[in-house]
């Protein structure tokens, strides 16, 4: 029955939130579980597999259930954008000193890891459609990964594209060593003349593939959320485009609309 597995899952939630089983504890066997809960054993799983889901348990084989370590959050918010527009043009000195994962997580420079990895890569029909230019034109691909020092796991996994021919104006945007680049994409945009107008996004849920789910350290059963952010600038041009795959165990996406008054 229902209502027995939900009996388990919200008695083990409580443990977990009242600090009787804290992070790196071993759940007892599922036998030992079902005798206890006095249900059969499938029952043991449907209830532990909610907690899974919702990242509060992860199974390690052949080692059995444990308490998960609770992953940093990170709240995603689209104010960040002109926070971002409003560091732009700072100087060097300001900009190196915080960047968006650290405004998303409330971390700082020294506890990030950073990977990034460049490549040039024809663009493909849905690319070249967003930037309305001609199927294969040449982008640069940019792969971002940031994680906590403490874990094994990025926040996210950016997928960001520009024109290449946009950005060999300035060279420096080439080399991936330079990441993280102080200030991000639109000071980046900002060294090439250009300034956005606005930014549009869109979110779509769906589970994770096997690569994402390893990437990103995902428990059964948490679903990725798929971001695409175009940046337009004002001339009404399509600059750069992001494919952002965020884990939904530890992202909150908050979105405050300023409404005009009557």
């Amino acid at each position: 029955m229902a209502n027995q597995y939900e009996r388990i899952s919200a008695d083990l939630r409580r443990q977990i939130d009242s600090g009787e089983l804290t992070e790196g504890d071993r759940l007892p066997a599922e036998t030992a579980l079902a005798e206890h809960y006095s249900v059969s054993v499938p029952t043991v799983r449907q209830g532990v597999g909610v907690l899974q889901s919702e990242g509060l348990l992860e199974k390690q084989h052949g080692r059995g259930t444990f308490v998960r370590r609770k992953p940093t959050p990170a709240v995603r918010s689209n104010l960040r954008h002109q926070w971002e527009k409003d560091r732009a043009r700072e100087p060097e000195s300001e900009r190196l000193k915080t960047g968006a994962t650290e405004h998303d997580t409330g971390l700082t420079v020294d506890d990030l890891i950073f990977d990034a990895k460049y490549e040039q890569v024809p663009a493909s029909p849905d690319l070249a459609a967003a930037f309305k230019l001609p199927e294969g034109t040449m982008l640069l691909k940019r792969t971002y990964k940031t994680r906590h020092s403490n874990e094994r796991a990025p926040f996210n996994i950016s997928r960001s594209y520009l024109p290449l021919e946009l950005v060999e104006a300035n060279p420096d945007l080439l080399r991936e060593e330079l990441e993280p680049w102080p200030g991000g994409t639109q000071n980046q945009l900002f060294t090439l003349g250009i300034e956005l107008d606005r930014i549009v996004e869109t979110f779509r849920a769906r589970p994770p593939m096997d690569n994402e789910a390893i990437a990103l350290g995902l428990p059964v059963g948490v679903s990725v959320v798929i971001l695409r952010k175009t940046s337009i600038d004002t001339t009404d041009r399509v600059v750069e485009i992001s494919d952002v795959v965020l884990p939904g165990d530890r992202t909150e996406i908050v979105y405050t609309t300023k409404l005009d008054r009557w």
